[in-house]
């Protein structure tokens, strides 16, 4: 799916990415928790919000203050350990982090002791 979003220039994001990140951000804020992971509209296609976070986990733009906050406000997550200045890659990180969180959370309990099996496996 990554193919489907356009590629950062030497970190830089362009207008529609940085447009669909605030259009991720609305959606997963909206999320309930045992529903599937939420998707948006992207150059006519619907992608799930984590491709548009994990594309974003190497943008350096500056993240501005005003979606600092809202972030805040969804995830809890100030970035008060986070040198300055706060950077896309920075908010990406987190919350893909808890899209990942939350899907992990709505797997049935059999699906996540195979996925933890596999992963055993694949560690050996």
């Amino acid at each position: 799916m990554r193919e489907k979003l356009p590629v950062l220039f030497e970190g830089h994001a362009p207008a529609e990415l940085l447009e669909a990140f605030d259009g991720a951000l609305a959606a997963f804020e909206d999320w309930s928790h045992g529903s599937g992971e939420p998707v948006i509209a992207f150059a006519g296609r619907n992608l799930p919000i984590s491709v548009l976070f994990g594309r974003m986990r190497v943008c350096t733009d500056v993240l501005p203050s005003r979606v600092r906050a809202d972030i805040a406000a969804v995830t809890g997550e100030n970035f008060a350990m986070v040198a300055e200045p706060v950077t896309y890659s920075d908010a990406a990180r987190v919350l893909r982090t808890l899209c990942v969180e939350q899907m992990k959370a709505s797997l049935p309990k059999a699906a996540t002791l195979s996925a933890s099996r596999i992963n055993a496996l694949r560690a050996s």
